[in-house]
């Protein structure tokens, strides 16, 4: 294949102007060989197996990142849900499963392992019960694992005993973690629909789906898109779409080339390419600074839905055309610690939690790292999750969230997490209670669309 001039130095303005990368490369690795009786002997196995496979992840990612010039933010593993391959064990707490999972992560010098999940969206084992109870305590003495529970799906409905639950878990995760402003649960995300393969934290799991181990890649360029964007000022929307469409294409076919060479030389299979607009705190890579470059004075205004669904449809459609493996959540990531424009946009109150909720109908994921006062009651975390997932139910889309009550902090003071994590400020939440709606526990049924037999 031979490149021009102009498609060589665009490729270097993508790396080295533009922060085009590859934000992971995540293994994911089956557990289900390791379950058995004794929690030791499997923690053994799942220790051996994980080193096994994984042992040279964090080498090949920095070989292939020198060789093809490809920046490689993260290195992660994930795996299936804890809940899963512990219940047999007996144990009534699963914390020394995400010790372990944290020491596995250190030694092969990882960001992070997913996979301290459970799937409970129409009901709970006496594992799953187990998994959730541990989880403020498993998060409180490990750095890099991260959990996640799937509460809901479109041919289930809402799991509203899990959903009440897990607003009291929330709560109890940012206390334990309260010295480090609840970053606790800047690891943990609830789900509605959540994927099985896919490569962001802190969702990512091995689902019970997926082969014995793949590798799955999630591409990221805000910047890129952004400089995109930049080129057709004041053109037609459908024109600046037609461009956000091509540039997701070249995107694409970059991750597709990095993810199938490094399972090739992991031995494992490629799993999907998640093309998700991942935004970091650095500015020049920020989702909310490509929607105010399409017109709108800043992210929230009037219009952000509608700029929002084309921008996610357009990298969605680039992506299609580039690869047959795209999968995971692809489309726009909206945290609010993680993206600079996002933060400002709350620091000038042009966005506030209703108009994200709203967004989430339109993007990929959902109301995602947004710290919220550490005062919050429990059954309006609840609250939120439960609107957030229903319009995920509703729409047979994946929608998660990631809530950050920070101990001790009200209203408009910083809560700050560090790294990728970034920092944000405390968003004002609605004071009116729904405790009694969410202590009606249940089931919120699936929609009358969901039955497609």
């Amino acid at each position: 294949m031979i490149f021009s001039p102009n498609e060589i130095e665009q490729t270097v303005n993508m790396f080295m102007r533009q922060k085009l990368d590859v934000r992971a490369i995540t293994m994911g690795i089956s557990l289900r060989d390791c379950a058995c009786e004794s929690g030791t002997e499997s923690r053994r196995r799942m220790y051996d197996k994980i080193m096994r496979y994984a042992g040279n992840l964090v080498k090949i990612g920095k070989d292939i990142e020198t060789e093809f010039g490809v920046p490689i933010i993260n290195k992660r593993v994930s795996v299936t849900p804890i809940s899963l391959v512990a219940e047999p064990s007996g144990e009534d707490s699963y914390v020394e499963w995400a010790v372990m999972l944290d020491k596995i992560a250190k030694e092969l010098n990882i960001d992070f392992v997913g996979g301290f999940s459970a799937l409970v969206q129409k009901g709970c084992t006496p594992g799953d019960r187990i998994l959730i109870d541990s989880i403020p305590e498993a998060l409180s003495v490990t750095d890099r694992v991260c959990s996640s529970i799937n509460l809901g799906t479109t041919k289930s409905g809402l799991n509203m005993n899990a959903v009440r639950d897990m607003g009291h878990i929330v709560k109890k995760t940012a206390e334990l973690t309260g010295d480090r402003d609840g970053i606790g649960c800047a690891k943990l995300v609830v789900f509605c629909n959540a994927p099985e393969d896919n490569p962001f934290m802190a969702g990512a799991f091995h689902g019970p789906g997926e082969g014995d181990a793949v590798l799955s890649v999630g591409v990221s360029g805000p910047g890129v898109i952004l400089a995109a964007a930049k080129e057709y000022k004041g053109r037609p929307i459908d024109e600046l779409a037609e461009g956000i469409k091509k540039m997701a294409f070249k995107i694409t076919r970059m991750g597709q080339l990095v993810g199938t060479e490094a399972a090739k030389r992991l031995g494992v299979d490629f799993g999907i390419l998640d093309l998700s607009l991942a935004p970091t705190p650095a500015v020049g890579d920020s989702v909310a600074r490509i929607l105010e470059e399409c017109g709108l004075e800043g992210a929230g205004a009037p219009g952000t839905t509608a700029a929002l669904a084309m921008l996610t449809d357009m990298v969605k459609k680039g992506g299609v055309m580039a690869s047959t493996n795209v999968g995971g959540l692809s489309g726009a990531f909206i945290p609010v610690s993680e993206d600079e424009g996002m933060i400002n946009a709350v620091r000038q109150h042009s966005i506030c939690l209703e108009k994200l909720e709203a967004m989430t109908t339109v993007c990929s994921v959902g109301l995602d790292m947004i710290a919220i006062p550490g005062d919050t009651p429990a059954e309006t975390i609840s609250g939120i999750m439960a609107d957030e997932l229903a319009i995920g139910m509703v729409n047979n889309k994946t929608t998660a969230v990631r809530l950050i009550p920070v101990p001790g902090k009200k209203e408009g003071e910083w809560a700050e997490f560090g790294g990728l994590l970034g920092g944000a400020p405390i968003m004002e939440v609605n004071k009116f209670s729904c405790a009694d709606f969410i202590n009606r526990g249940g089931r919120l049924p699936a929609p009358i669309h969901s039955f497609r037999n």
